[in-house]
């Protein structure tokens, strides 16, 4: 049993509220220990610590690893180091447009100002010409805007 090998399971473990996206790719798993054959440890770090789906992504990350044979699982939760949208990979941020959301942009900043949230790319034409409706989406982590070439509303995913 390798690392790469438990990685690989895990894309096929979603994010509840994203079903394009798997926790690989979304930047929640972030760290893997295969000890041995028989027990491995994972570690996950949510998007923000009152995120719902806490423990069904706990339960999806331990299902697929057990399915792998793996007869220990621990799957640990840690806010030590805060998620972040720039651990979104390439193929996340692809998967995010597929469903219909902005990716956010990269940034190298501490703090984030609103005007981040102005200059967001729309999903469906890739047009800048954007409106921000509102900074508040239906969920912490997205808000709500309006494009003014393909005249669509879409949500963005916030950069954090």
């Amino acid at each position: 049993m390798t690392r790469q090998e438990v990685l690989s399971a895990l894309q096929s473990v979603r994010d509840p509220e994203i079903p394009t996206i798997s926790v690989v790719d979304m930047g929640i798993i972030t760290d893997v220990e295969v000890e041995s054959d028989a027990h491995v440890r994972v570690t996950m770090t949510p998007t923000f610590v009152g995120c719902p789906a806490i423990d069904v992504m706990r339960s999806d990350v331990e299902a697929a690893v057990r399915a792998l044979g793996v007869e220990q699982v621990e799957v640990a939760v840690t806010f030590d180091v805060p998620w972040t949208t720039n651990r979104l990979t390439d193929r996340g941020r692809a998967a995010l447009l597929e469903h219909g959301l902005a990716p956010p942009e990269q940034f190298d900043t501490l703090t984030l100002e609103l005007e981040v949230l102005n200059n967001v790319a729309c999903p469906y034409c890739g047009s800048r010409k954007t409106t921000l409706k509102s900074p508040f989406g239906p969920t912490l982590c997205r808000s709500l805007h309006y494009c003014n070439e393909c005249r669509q509303a879409f949500e963005g995913f916030k950069p954090v």
